[in-house]
């Protein structure tokens, strides 16, 4: 495995500059690998698309919606009870069906903004941003500072480091939900 000096610009223009930089500095082509990277939450890596089978935070949702639903259910049937004059037989049923609904919608009221951790869990991990990613491969650990001024200079907008395999162009064992190890 080599270390990896991986940039991440906003256009496909300045990922092409970075790519021309790194070769002026010696960097060979088949070590530099360009490639465009989604959005954290959209890379695809299980069957049913995504980087998650279940949401992080949401963990909690099917018991907040039951809580609800059973407590609004519970509400709504002593209402309609009491409307048994009025409505008839199908108050409480009526009433209790409404309120079981209101109930499960209030809960989604509870959930935690987007970022915000849950409690005893751990903090937000750091993610790659959406982009043109272009990593370096080296060996040497001289290379490292040159592959950041040159990334630095040409204004990546984060700029990372791993171990890794840029084979031909292509960076064979990326995997974008790992945590990047964040440089500048």
């Amino acid at each position: 495995m080599s270390i990896i000096i991986a940039g991440h610009f906003q256009t496909q223009d300045e990922a092409d500059a970075a790519s021309s930089a790194l070769a002026e500095a010696g960097f060979t082509g088949e070590r530099v690998s360009t490639f465009y990277l989604s959005q954290a939450g959209q890379h695809d890596m299980t069957p049913i698309g995504g980087d998650n089978i279940v949401s992080p935070g949401a963990k909690e949702t099917p018991a907040g919606v039951i809580k609800g639903a059973a407590t609004g259910g519970a509400l709504g049937a002593v209402v309609g009870a009491a409307t048994i004059p009025v409505t008839g037989p199908l108050g409480p049923i009526v009433g209790g069906l409404v309120g079981a609904h209101v109930g499960s919608l209030f809960s989604f009221t509870k959930m935690k903004e987007a970022g915000e951790g849950e409690e005893g869990g751990r903090a937000p991990v750091e993610q790659r941003k959406a982009g043109m990613l272009v990593a370096v491969a080296f060996d040497e650990a001289g290379d490292e500072s040159r592959a950041v001024d040159v990334m630095r200079r040409l204004g990546a907008v984060q700029i990372e480091r791993a171990r890794g395999n840029i084979v031909e162009g292509d960076w064979a064992d990326f995997d974008a939900s790992v945590p990047p190890e964040i440089v500048h």
